[in-house]
């Protein structure tokens, strides 16, 4: 049984705690490794090793910081192989879905790359006589990243390359479900040329989780998760004095309107809904279709599932893996039954799809005429399956979208620009796709969503993870003769 460890001040380091956690293939259904769960002394050790490193790479100049950043990248490149088999193998999702989270968490790490252009500041000279203005934005310190166990590669990278580029050190503590990946990239940063200390892992549970809130020589913590947990790390870390963004859960719609290219939209929903087995948080999981666009669009998605190959991701040819852990499947399964129970039309049933007999594996399920208050509707599923709600006009799928309590994600399938540009002014909705099912932002944006998908003022990656990784001071300066010095006892003016 592999064992997986803590990297703490450049090294591999065995837990003490004496707990441990089990680790699986989910295609598999056995336990592969046991990952240590750490002890408040082991999390002060990492934090404290965080805090030393952070201290000298704070003064390093934004080419060293630079040069390090784009080490990194070229390694991350050269082995995504690698790196995207570890993430198959613990989280299940299929090896071309890895390897597209591995494309994404480069280009982050690009974005990173230009932080001596990013920390550049503004400066005015003569803003009084004699006297100049500039602005500065300096690190925070240690900061922390817990991430979810669907995206093991690209959330720590969206956290750490802005965090490392702009002086911090970063302490990660990744889901316990699948920690590999978390140690392929502490041992790339050292690859990289990156001080020991910098980067640093705790494997953990809700123990190392309370601890980063409350420790205090953390300044800021990033989360990515279900919206109740989002909610207890945004209060309880700003409780502590913390800088805290957390983003939590989602229920994605994609409003179809009767003049779509039903294809083109039945294409995106199956895609959009099942891939990665339903595990994203920007999936979708509703589609509302308007008018007549119901019937086509069922019809079309019900004849593009039985074509979708489910099985082990490893394999090149499946389309769909498991789902993370059998107790996470048998909830979807829940949902799907108390969809049915509650006058859903079960149009595909997951439930009786056949897949592999080993393994934390489910079909993907399209429920019809799903109304809004029934559970598959108002929680966050994540799992394959694709709820259509039906709605008689835009104006009342609008209101569908913009009345539920999540608001990550959306998307309208339209050939009319003007409906689109309507959609995009009108919808309450973070990140909005026009004929897109994912709206993912690139990383020169920003991520995040709005009401209950997002707790904190500013969303992740891109420019804005610059400012939370950050806090500016201004300066103001002045190189008088001394001849000219007087006293005065007025309120400084500009003169």
């Amino acid at each position: 049984m592999d064992r997986i460890t803590h990297w703490i001040d450049g090294a591999r380091v065995a837990g003490t705690s004496g707990r441990t956690g089990p680790v699986f293939n989910p295609a598999t259904g056995l336990q592969t490794a046991e990952v240590d769960l750490a002890s408040a002394a082991e999390l002060d050790r990492a934090v404290a090793s965080a805090k030393a490193a952070g201290r000298e790479w704070r003064s390093a100049s934004l080419s060293r910081r630079a040069a390090v950043l784009f080490a990194f990248r070229e390694l991350l490149h050269a082995n995504a192989d690698e790196l995207a088999k570890i993430v198959t193998a613990e989280h299940g999702k299929v090896l071309s879905d890895a390897h597209g989270e591995i494309a994404r968490a480069l280009e982050n790490v690009e974005f990173a790359c230009g932080v001596p252009e990013l920390l550049k500041g503004g400066y005015s000279e003569q803003a009084a006589t004699g006297v100049d203005v500039y602005s500065i934005r300096q690190p925070l310190g240690v900061v922390a990243g817990i991430t979810p166990f669907n995206f093991p590669a690209m959330v720590p990278l969206w956290m750490a390359a802005n965090a490392i580029a702009c002086g911090n050190a970063f302490v990660l503590k990744p889901s316990e479900k699948d920690p590999s990946a978390a140690l392929w990239l502490a041992e790339t940063w050292q690859r990289a040329g990156l001080p020991d200390g910098v980067f640093t892992v705790v494997q953990g549970d809700k123990e190392a989780v309370d601890g980063l809130l409350a420790h205090p020589d953390v300044a800021a913590v990033s989360f990515v998760g279900s919206t109740p947990i989002a909610r207890y790390i945004y209060e309880t870390g700003t409780a502590h004095g913390k800088r805290v963004q957390a983003l939590g859960g989602a229920k994605n719609h994609m409003v179809v309107l009767p003049d779509a290219d039903i294809d083109l939209a039945a294409d995106a929903a199956v895609s959009a809904a099942y891939g990665a087995a339903g595990e994203r948080c920007m999936a979708i999981s509703v589609a509302v279709a308007v008018g007549d666009a119901g019937d086509r669009l069922v019809d079309a998605v019900a004849a593009r599932l039985p074509k979708l190959r489910i099985g082990d991701g490893a394999d090149a040819d499946t389309d769909m893996g498991p789902l993370i852990t059998a107790e996470h499947r048998d909830k979807v399964a829940g949902y799907i039954a108390a969809g049915a129970e509650s006058g859903a039309a079960v149009v595909v049933d997951g439930r009786e799809t056949d897949v592999p007999a080993d393994g934390f594996f489910l079909g993907t399920t399209l429920l019809d005429h799903v109304t809004p208050q029934m559970s598959v509707y108002t929680d966050e599923i994540f799992g394959p399956v694709l709820s259509v709600v039906r709605a008689e006009t835009y104006a009342e799928a609008l209101e569908l979208v913009n009345s539920h309590e999540f608001a990550n994600g959306t998307a309208i399938f339209t050939r009319d620009g003007g409906a689109a540009r309507q959609f995009q002014f009108d919808v309450e909705v973070g990140m909005v796709g026009v004929n897109v099912p994912i709206p993912v932002p690139v990383a020169y944006y920003s991520f995040g969503g709005w009401k209950g998908s997002l707790f904190g003022d500013t969303h992740m990656y891109g420019p804005e993870g610059v400012n939370f990784y950050t806090r500016g001071k201004v300066v103001t300066s002045r190189w008088p003769d001394p001849a000219t010095s007087v006293v005065d006892l007025g309120f400084p003016r500009t003169r």
